[in-house]
């Protein structure tokens, strides 16, 4: 492994860092390895492919089966200078401009340099995009924030799961190791601090079940996102920021939680709709679908240059913004003018959800309201992935990597994972294999867990009060909700962000995966709260009703935040927006302590 974490990231966790893991019963099976790849979308099964091919011992892990994760659900397609007269220039430029003045510049310039041979290579792997009629040229179409037609697609609005097919095939043929219906659960660290692993449970298929373990010097966390944390997500259910809680259990540093964007276009079902709801697709209009009121007048001109393919936080504000003028909870998108045709064979995909809910889009506007959608924060990672844990990398939507900022332009998700999972692979194989040091017991109280149905609960609160309006009173409501369901599974407040009552209810659970999934919830929802409370401006998708403005002279920085046992979390922030390059002497720090309400 090179080196012990990412650049002037602060210390390593190291030896005296209290351990702090979940409640579970002891392994009670192991498999020994060379890396370990948690996740299987397009950043997990990049990265394990290239490691396999290296020669390591790759196992991945995953929490449903191989090809059920975020990636299959992508729409829109995978962001890259490809097109005639595009360049990665003018694709950094669209990147720093929907980031909002908090994109770190040198890793946007990777991603968008780096971009075109990584998709030619996913190509190369077996994955098919659509073509120009008549032609071999990759079909290129246009989304929120993008100059230039430079998306790629797939299948019409299938991208994800022909990407996802791809890799999935790949892995396959590689024979590499694979564990599905698995949850991970903790890091295993050595004493000196380094990864040793991680623990799992394999919910009762394949060859192991319950608690187990994969020991192994190299962890790449490639989880997805936390869109569960909200009630209404475009997430699927196993998006539950596991990957998120697990880093900050182990003492990582993550960033820039606050900024959670919320699609703009996304299927409306009514006010008290839950769970993950049908996306539609940001292409559509990149292919000429109109953003309309009840009255039918496109709201979106006048309002920014590129009208409905502005950045997607202005578009969601805008939605917001007409919806509570006009006393509804929606707005439109009129694609009709694109006959039946068209919808048929470039949106097959939205155009049968939609008419599943009895709306055709065809011959009516399909009612739309932003919902969440994609985490542009995470655990904090430097250019080659490496977290502020020794041997512990991430890559995907849980990473932080500096590309999104404050808002992630629109298809830059795949392409990140695609990018920098190739990058966590050469660094892990850059240096000689080397066994994991034998992993240390715990050395603080494990987390106590929450009972399954405070997920319900958690996610009803952020809605509430961290969603796609926010305010200081909304925020601190939110906290103290919050803080009442962590006291219901302590049983006793510790510190002074715990409210002094418990939840009515609601107690402490046995282990078991609902209760895992809740408390990872909790975690991350805390976190994003804690940050939201402080960034007292608007910026990107953080929007607050009581500061409307950004302010760069006071807020161009980032939150950082670890977790420090039993239940502290501990804020600094950047002095400026500089990312990788930000040392311990450029920081203010701050322990996070939430008024008793």
């Amino acid at each position: 492994m090179n080196g012990t974490g990412p650049t002037g990231h602060g210390s390593p966790v190291g030896h005296g860092t209290p351990i702090v893991r979940l409640q579970a019963p002891a392994p009670g099976w192991s498999i020994e390895a060379d890396v370990v790849v948690v996740g299987s979308g397009v950043a997990g099964l990049t990265a394990a492919l290239r490691c396999a091919a290296a020669g390591r011992r790759t196992v991945v892990v995953t929490k449903a089966r191989l090809d059920d994760g975020s990636t299959r659900w992508a729409q829109g397609g995978i962001a890259a200078a490809l097109g005639e007269g595009d360049t990665p220039e003018q694709h950094l430029e669209d990147t720093l401009v929907a980031g909002a003045g908090l994109c770190d510049e040198t890793a946007v310039r990777t991603l968008v340099t780096e971009g075109p041979d990584a998709v030619r290579r996913l190509i190369a792997t077996g994955a098919r995009f659509d073509t120009d009629p008549g032609s071999d040229e990759i079909a290129l179409t246009r989304e929120g924030g993008h100059h230039r037609r430079r998306i790629a697609h797939a299948g019409g609005d299938a991208t994800g799961a022909e990407i996802s097919r791809a890799l999935v095939d790949a892995v396959r043929a590689q024979g590499l190791r694979t564990v599905e219906n698995a949850l991970v659960l903790d890091l295993l660290t050595d004493a000196e601090g380094r990864t040793a692993g991680v623990t799992l449970h394999v919910m009762g298929e394949g060859q192991h079940d319950g608690v187990g373990a994969v020991h192994a010097p190299a962890v790449v966390l490639a989880t997805g996102g936390m869109g569960q944390v909200f009630s209404a997500t475009t997430n699927p259910a196993v998006s539950t920021g596991d990957g998120v809680a697990l880093a900050l259990r182990a003492g990582a540093e993550v960033s820039d939680l606050e900024f959670v964007q919320f699609h703009p276009t996304v299927l409306y079902l009514g006010p008290d709709a839950e769970g993950q709801q049908p996306l539609i697709s940001e292409a559509v209009r990149g292919e000429g679908a109109h953003l309309v009121d009840a009255d039918g007048t496109r709201f979106m001109l006048g309002q920014h240059e590129l009208a409905e393919l502005a950045p997607r936080d202005i578009v969601a504000k805008a939605i917001m913004r007409r919806a509570h003028e006009q006393g509804t909870g929606h707005m439109y998108l009129d694609a009709r003018h694109f006959g039946a045709a068209m919808w048929e064979q470039r949106f097959p995909t939205i155009l049968a959800a939609c008419r599943a809910h009895g709306i055709d889009p065809v011959t009516e506007p399909v009612p739309v309201a932003p919902a969440a959608h994609y985490a542009s924060g995470g655990v904090r990672t430097d250019l080659r992935g490496r977290t502020t844990v020794p041997g512990l990398y991430a890559c995907g939507e849980v990473a932080c990597t500096g590309v999104h900022g404050a808002n992630r332009l629109a298809s830059n998700s795949l392409l990140e994972g695609l990018v920098f999972a190739e990058r966590i692979a050469d660094d892990i194989t850059a240096a000689p294999a080397r066994r994991p040091g034998p992993a240390v017991a715990p050395t603080a109280d494990p987390v106590p867990l929450l009972a399954p149905e405070t997920r319900p609960a958690i996610q009803r609160v952020m809605t509430a009060g961290a969603g796609v309006l926010r305010s200081a009173d909304s925020l601190s409501e939110a906290a103290t909700a919050l803080a009442r369901l962590q006291h219901a599974a302590t049983g006793a407040a510790t510190g002074g962000e715990l409210a002094p009552a418990p939840a009515d209810g609601l107690k402490p659970a046995e282990p078991g995966v609902e209760a895992w999934e809740a408390t990872n919830l909790l975690m991350v929802a805390r976190v994003l709260v804690s940050a939201a409370r402080r960034r007292e401006e608007t910026r990107g998708c953080h929007w607050r009703e009581d500061h409307a403005n950004r302010d760069d002279t006071a807020w161009r920085r980032h939150f950082l935040v670890t977790h420090r046992p039993p239940h502290t979390l501990h804020l600094r922030t950047t002095d400026t927006a500089a990312f990788p390059a930000t040392t311990a002497a450029n920081t203010t720090s701050a322990p996070e302590t939430e008024p008793n309400q």
